[in-house]
């Protein structure tokens, strides 16, 4: 058994999970500001977490060791992948500080016995997935016990790797069960989670919305404006903004191009049909290095996944049959269907892109190498302008989201999002030359706009329209209130049609469900599920529109059946109910912690350096 425990793939599942990537050099340039005029070096803080500094050395090798993990699958990241890796990085890196601190606050500490018993037996995910540490395909525990005592287990770092997981687990663990300890669910409050879930009703109703009354927004005072913006200033936080001009080559693909892809389609299908594994090809040839690393698969779901081709070609197919090559903008895909139950379908694919012949690609790279020279002999902010120029290439304009990948026309526009707010402020700054798949890219900062707390005179514009919209409700509520007599004396079609008013019928609907034109969890659900059957309602506002509304159907929940589940219900409650206060307290101490984030600082200084 231990022979087997040397195999190459247990040993990747361990170092998987306990090594670190070796990064052999460092950024260094010179800064300026905030900073001092000094070098970025491996004492420099990337942020400082209630008086604790969290170093710029530490920050760059965990992000880059989770770079290097995830292009190990063969995936290849633009720069917005690589943006998300370092949020999530940072996120992470502060919260342990914040932990750390609250463990320390508590009095929580881990034990040297207690890291062997958890070791011993509640032994960490990834251990427990160890394909050599199945039986019949279930974890055996005893073949872990005698890993653990056999000498193999130090050699190979494992022990090693199960103390430091724990140090960081077992202190986490008493901390959630300090936290969540005490929550109890009556009866009560599950009959109620029940009766929303269940509780149906139908309802007719008059909507009166506002009109866009631009006389009325003009005439609202700087001084209204101003107090509505304060009493509602978290409305308007909005993330960062850039507008980037770009000069774009993509890597076009010729009818002869599509037709090798499709031709090597055509062989793996047949290669399949032959007897090979779908599994085995989609791991060696599928360019969805995600799907393709689980021999192609799809997971299980309903209509509306994929887009429409695929879509189409996979709910024509047999349980395990595989289709024709199926043309998509992705490229061309072999689909096969490995269960299907109504409109769910169980779905494995291999995906082959289409790829520029060699003489394409050539020429697109010597096109791409002008553009680079070209811009770099250029004067600042004219750079993209007179290199698009020379080469005829078109400008297009691209509205950025900070942490989002920039979009084109409904298509993504890799790396200058992340590029761009990544430590950009001066106006006409000029990017790198970018290369993806899809094609290289080259973009200017034309503007940018933070992140954060807003500034009044910023969104001053969406204010008026908020309370322009707040006072045309207004306007509407005796109109309202007239329908809502009538309708009380004469019914509620009755006394539509005399005000030439239209009445609208909902369908049946729970608390939670979203409805056709009065919307989901507002004054107006709560209204008709408040009122007898039949019975109108005085005006209900809404924060788009007010109601006068009938209840014309109930349906109650069905107290048996709630019953029957009752201890799987308060089982699943009491599980949300401590993942909700887990969540609230971690929230309330990343929002209560002094956290100087020095990112952007540290990459503008870096990228002037460069310039």
């Amino acid at each position: 058994m231990l022979r087997q425990m040397r195999s190459a793939s247990f040993v990747i599942v361990v170092w998987g999970i306990i090594a670190f990537a070796f990064i052999g050099g460092f950024l260094f340039a010179q800064t300026s500001g905030l900073l001092g005029r000094t070098t970025v070096n491996q004492t420099t803080a990337v942020a400082v977490v209630n008086h604790h500094d969290i170093l710029y050395s530490d920050y760059v090798k965990q992000y880059q060791d989770e770079v290097q993990q995830q292009q190990r699958g063969g995936r290849s990241l633009s720069e917005d992948d690589v943006r998300r890796v370092q949020n999530a990085t940072f996120d992470r890196m502060v919260m342990d500080v914040l932990l750390q601190q609250e463990y320390e606050r508590r009095g929580i500490v881990v034990t040297n016995e207690e890291i062997q018993q958890y070791a011993k037996y509640s032994p960490p995910p990834w251990v427990q997935q160890a394909p050599e540490l199945q039986t019949e395909g279930q974890f055996d525990m005893q073949k872990y016990q005698r890993l653990l005592a056999s000498s193999y287990a130090k050699q190979t770092g494992l022990l090693a790797g199960l103390e430091q997981y724990y140090r960081t687990e077992i202190p986490r663990r008493k901390l959630i069960d300090q936290i969540a300890s005490g929550i109890y669910v009556t009866d009560a409050e599950l009959w109620r989670i029940w009766r929303d879930q269940h509780d149906s009703a139908q309802i007719s109703f008059v909507a009166f919305r506002p009109q866009d009354d631009s006389a009325l927004a003009k005439s609202v005072s700087d001084a209204d404006l101003k107090a509505y913006f304060d009493k509602h200033k978290d409305d308007f936080k909005r993330p960062g903004r850039a507008v980037l001009s770009v000069v774009e080559i993509p890597r076009t693909v010729s009818a002869a191009d599509s037709a090798l892809v499709r031709q090597h389609a055509i062989a793996l299908r047949n290669e399949i049909l032959g007897g090979a594994k779908f599994e085995d090809v989609a791991k060696r040839e599928s360019a969805d290095s995600v799907s393709g690393a689980q021999g192609g698969d799809l997971g299980k779901g309903a209509k509306g996944r994929f887009v429409a081709p695929f879509e189409q070609a996979a709910y024509a197919l047999k349980v395990g049959e595989v289709s024709q090559p199926v043309l998509t903008q992705f490229g061309y895909h072999l689909i096969r269907v490995d269960e299907k139950k109504g409109d769910t379908l169980a779905l494995r694919h291999i995906l082959l892109r289409f790829q520029p012949s060699d003489s394409n690609e050539a020429r697109i790279d010597r096109q791409a190498d002008e553009l680079t020279k070209m811009a770099a002999q250029s004067e600042q902010g004219a750079k993209l302008d007179s290199a698009a120029k020379k080469l005829g290439l078109p400008i297009i304009k691209v509205v950025a989201t900070e942490d989002e990948p920039a979009q084109y026309q409904g298509r993504p526009i890799p790396s200058v999002s992340a590029w761009a707010f990544g430590g950009g402020h001066v106006a006409g700054e000029t990017s790198e030359l970018f290369d993806d798949e899809t094609g290289y890219y080259l973009a200017r900062l034309d503007s940018i706009a933070e992140g954060g707390d807003p500034k009044f005179e910023n969104v001053k514009p969406l204010v008026r329209q908020e309370v322009a919209r707040a006072r045309e409700l207004d306007k509407l509520m005796p109109s309202a209130q007239k329908l809502s007599e009538a309708a009380a004396a004469s019914g509620l079609e009755s006394a539509a049609a005399a005000q030439k008013l239209e009445v609208q019928k909902s369908p049946v609907f729970s608390r939670g469900t979203f409805v056709p034109g009065v919307g989901q969890f507002n004054e107006a659900i709560g209204t008709a599920f408040g009122l007898p059957v039949q019975a109108v309602s005085a005006p209900v506002k809404t924060s788009d529109a007010i109601f006068v509304l009938r209840v014309d159907k109930k349906v109650q929940a069905d107290s048996a059946a709630w019953v029957k589940q009752l201890p799987q219900q308060r089982q699943l409650r009491m599980q949300q109910l401590q993942q909700q206060r887990v969540q609230m307290f971690m929230q309330d101490v990343r929002q209560s912690a002094k956290v100087d984030d020095r990112r952007k600082l540290i990459n503008a200084a870096t990228r002037k350096g460069e310039s």
